[in-house]
């Protein structure tokens, strides 16, 4: 399975106080895709990462921590010329106000051509974002050529960014999800773009794709797919500590499952169970839940699953 988008180094501030006097701040990375595929290597699925960086210290760090992370980044390219992206952010556990210094980064300069270089004859998935659609004209384009080459499957995580896109977002993004055969979208993007939030609705607006997630924040998932009935999990207690990255934990989980041939219910617990894991620490990228209390919550009865709660501290 292929990831494909930007990753940047991403600061947090190390200390208290408003974001103006912090004299210190800590490096992670931060990267829709990158997350993915993180949790998709901590998962067990066999992954890489396609993208480029810039020829200085912050790309070095996002390549090694992916490669550490198990994540084949054979296929990313080092760009001598373009600087690695970075944005800062203000945690909190309602939300993070993020800066970003992304224009004109290595990612950024991504286009079609790189399809050329990857063997997709040998690849399973691939797996993409509007994010990466947003970024440049000639990344739209690699988006595009992706979704459209024959022979794989692909997801596609709508990701509204508004800050990113003009007037032409919400019929951009809708017209990319129509070619994927896996599209997930939050009940709250999906109303931003679309004016719809029921699951029902957001499947009238993308009928073409084969399976359509609609993530209901705090409350649950529902996918819809072809030909089948609605189904609908709830989402864990979870003791919040930050947001961010818990929609790419989640749609690696719901990948995960789905690559294994799971049924519609056990891949939404397990994209539950994989954002939980986010959800409970700083870092955009996820942290898996003890895999014994994975195992026995997959398999969980209604009320087992509604009475669990998960927190920094463990599941209990």
């Amino acid at each position: 399975m292929l990831c494909v988008g930007e990753t940047m180094a991403v600061f947090t501030p190390a200390e208290a106080g408003p974001p103006e006097e912090v004299r210190a701040w800590t490096r992670g990375i931060g990267g829709a895709e990158s997350n993915v595929a993180c949790a998709l290597a901590a998962l067990g699925v066999p992954v890489g990462w396609v993208s480029a960086v810039g020829d200085d210290p912050f790309g070095r760090a996002i390549v090694a921590f992916l490669a550490g992370a198990g994540v084949d980044v054979s296929h990313v390219l080092v760009d001598p010329t373009r600087p690695t992206g970075l944005y800062l952010k203000e945690a909190g556990k309602t939300g993070s106000a993020v800066r970003y210094y992304r224009a004109g980064s290595a990612a950024s300069a991504l286009g079609p051509e790189v399809v050329d270089r990857l063997d997709l004859g040998a690849v399973s998935h691939v797996h993409l974002t509007g994010i990466t659609a947003a970024l440049s004209p000639s990344c739209s384009a690699l988006v595009h050529a992706l979704l459209d080459h024959p022979g794989i499957t692909t997801s596609f995580d709508v990701n509204w960014r508004p800050a990113l896109w003009g007037p032409s977002g919400p019929e951009v993004l809708r017209s990319l999800a129509a070619k994927a055969d896996v599209v997930l979208v939050g009940d709250d993007e999906a109303e931003a773009l679309w004016g719809v939030s029921e699951p029902l609705a957001v499947r009238e607006v993308l009928p073409e794709p084969g399976t359509v997630v609609v993530k209901q924040g705090a409350q649950g998932a529902t996918v819809l797919a072809v030909g089948e009935a609605p189904v609908f999990e709830p989402a864990l207690a979870v003791d919040v500590v930050e947001p961010v990255g818990a929609g790419d934990a989640f749609a690696a989980g719901f990948l995960a499952a789905r690559l294994a041939g799971e049924p519609p219910a056990r891949c939404l617990r397990s994209g539950h169970l994989a954002a939980a894991g986010a959800l409970c620490t700083l870092s955009d990228v996820a942290v898996p839940l003890p895999s014994a209390d994975v195992a026995r919550l997959l398999v969980a009865d209604p009320a087992t699953w509604a009475a669990a709660r998960v927190s920094a501290a463990g599941v209990r």
